[in-house]
């Protein structure tokens, strides 16, 4: 089976374009923000894409991110930097349907990826443009995983990470870094305080920010999960996809995958539902959808259990406000407390371990069935984010002393 790391492939960027305005900017050149302060998306000449590869041809190729090179923007194979990113499993979850009164669910279980989550995707991606355009230091604020799969892909590039995260955020996310080589800082305050410190420090530090939606890069790699999930439904999408939603990159590039595919022809002009599920207590962009503005205010003091959603504000808010517009989607928030008991009742039943920001989108998924805004005969993808190993769960041991004798009828 060829290896997608290492074999030369033609690609096709064509320009950088302002997610607001259009504006077209250089390809293959640094850039954080357009240069109306909003994020860049990547262009493609679709039309020579379209003659240059076939879904027949993936199917010669590794089961990995790296066989949709076409879709991407790396030029040169040598600056690919892989750990291994395998097309994760999609799980059908009977048992869990069933008790909501859905017809089917399954599970996108991104936890299989390096670093326990589908924060690698972004950064495969984009560290690799990185080490392609040069840059030795980048650096970024982050609830934990997503700081984890910097400094990872950072060491195996040879580049320096600094990350900043939220003292509370989970330990054994934020452990990696250092373990990666990374140099980790836990600061008082929410993800959205940390950004200035990034922001300010690419001067004196002259580190390059890799912050969510701050550079073109880490949506096309999250672009992945739509190509991988186009292929694995044989290129028929699902009805509703219920996404975990803080600062939405994978909503957006989800959307940015399908609108290419059909531009190719690989996919019809039927479209999933996009979902975007967050908190109750930090749910700037339901509150957007539900006022039906364009822009999201930022949540003052936004609190969550939820690391994954613990963002009272995004730069990307009116691309994904965009996205459930378009889709005919919604936006949805449920309570933490649901969260633990969605965790273990599919565990119990399917056997599948989400982490929390895939628990609260089987909770959401609950809501809207029996609100009617999802049919119970629609196809439904929840996405996992990571692992449900990376965070802690209720636990208390039950003991057996083997020098007395065991009590069997009462185990």
């Amino acid at each position: 089976m060829i290896d997608n790391t290492t074999a030369e492939r033609p690609t096709f960027v064509t320009h950088l374009e302002c997610g607001l305005t259009g504006e077209r900017h250089e390809a293959d050149r640094l850039w954080n923000l357009s240069r109306q302060g909003k994020p860049l998306l990547v262009r493609y000449d679709l039309a020579a894409l379209r003659a240059a590869v076939s879904k027949d041809a993936l199917l010669a190729r590794a089961p990995d991110l790296w066989r949709y090179r076409e879709f991407l923007p790396v030029r040169r194979a040598a600056n690919i930097v892989s750990l291994g990113e395998y097309c994760t499993p999609v799980i059908a979850a009977p048992r869990a349907a069933a008790a909501i009164g859905a017809g089917e669910i399954r599970v996108k279980d991104e936890g299989r990826l390096p670093t326990g989550s589908f924060k690698a995707r972004g950064m495969a991606v984009a560290v690799s443009m990185a080490k392609e355009l040069g840059v030795r230091r980048m650096a970024m604020p982050s609830a934990g995983n997503a700081g984890a799969a910097l400094a990872a892909y950072a060491a195996r590039a040879g580049i320096e990470a600094f990350v900043f995260y939220p003292e509370d955020a989970p330990e054994i996310a934020v452990a990696e870094i250092p373990l990666y080589g990374g140099h980790g800082y836990g600061v008082n305050g929410l993800i959205t305080d940390l950004g200035p410190i990034v922001e300010q420090g690419a001067g004196p530090a002259q580190w390059f920010s890799i912050a969510t939606l701050k550079e073109p890069y880490r949506i096309e790699g999250k672009k992945t999960m739509g190509l991988e999930l186009a292929e694995q439904c044989g290129w028929e999408l699902p009805d509703v996809i219920f996404y975990p939603t803080g600062g939405g990159t994978g909503l957006i590039g989800m959307w940015k995958a399908f609108a290419e595919l059909e531009a190719i022809g690989w996919v019809g002009s039927k479209r999933p539902r996009m979902v975007a599920v967050q908190s109750r207590t930090c749910a700037p962009i339901v509150r957007a959808f539900d006022r039906g503005t364009a822009f999201a205010e930022p949540w003052s003091n936004g609190h969550t259990s939820v690391p994954g959603m613990r963002v009272p504000a995004t730069i990307g808010d009116f691309l994904i406000l965009k996205v459930l517009w378009e889709s005919k989607g919604f936006a949805i928030a449920i309570d933490d407390a649901e969260i633990e008991p969605a965790r273990k009742r599919i565990a119990e039943t399917d056997g599948i371990h989400l982490c929390p920001e895939g628990a609260a989108c089987l909770e959401a998924a609950r809501h809207a069935i029996a609100e009617g805004r999802v049919k119970k005969d629609e196809r439904i993808v929840l996405f996992n984010c990571a692992s449900g190993l990376k965070y802690p769960t209720d636990f208390s041991m039950r003991r057996l002393d083997r020098h007395k004798p065991v009590d069997y009828a009462a185990l």
